[in-house]
């Protein structure tokens, strides 16, 4: 299927609003601790994973750099480029977002016992993560602020009368 058949929503996200569902999920993610470090998922858990340790306090941070799809197209495999060692026990796993769960199963594999925590969510992933703040709806697509930049854009009226 392709991706313009895909999504049929759009779900734009500010960095204010970025900021505060990072910040929430940092309470939930506080009565877990303590953790031992966290694992970004890169590229999207970067962002989201440094608000995180600075709200937790957590110092050691770390990559699992994988590739499985991109504004694009979505791929079928997923693309270990960094892995890490060991099984995760104490440790947070971080990503912006769980959609089919491709990378979420992948990573889980190679890390079992850390916790994993997401900001949003979408059905199909939502059973292979612990903890995240906003659940949305699998046809729609998150705009992070890192993907989209200000424009000016036309007025409604002005655009439907064709101006």
């Amino acid at each position: 299927m392709a991706d313009s058949e895909r999504y049929h929503r759009m779900y734009p996200v500010s960095w204010d609003q970025l900021h505060r569902d990072c910040k929430a999920l940092s309470w939930r993610l506080m009565a877990l601790g303590p953790w031992k470090g966290i694992y970004a998922i890169t590229k999207g858990g970067l962002i989201p994973a440094a608000i995180i340790a600075r709200e937790l306090d957590v110092r050691l941070i770390d990559t699992i750099c994988v590739a499985s799809y991109d504004w694009q197209k979505q791929g079928d495999s997923v693309k270990v480029l960094k892995g890490v060692e060991g099984d995760g026990e104490g440790w947070l796993l971080v990503d912006d977002l769980v959609d089919t769960g491709k990378t979420a199963k992948t990573v889980r594999e190679m890390l079992p016992k850390a916790h994993f925590a997401t900001v949003y969510s979408k059905p199909e992933g939502r059973p292979l993560v612990d903890t995240f703040i906003t659940e949305v709806s699998q046809d729609t697509w998150i705009l992070f602020p890192w993907d989209s930049e200000p424009q000016f854009i036309q007025p409604i009226a002005k655009t439907a009368q064709g101006k």
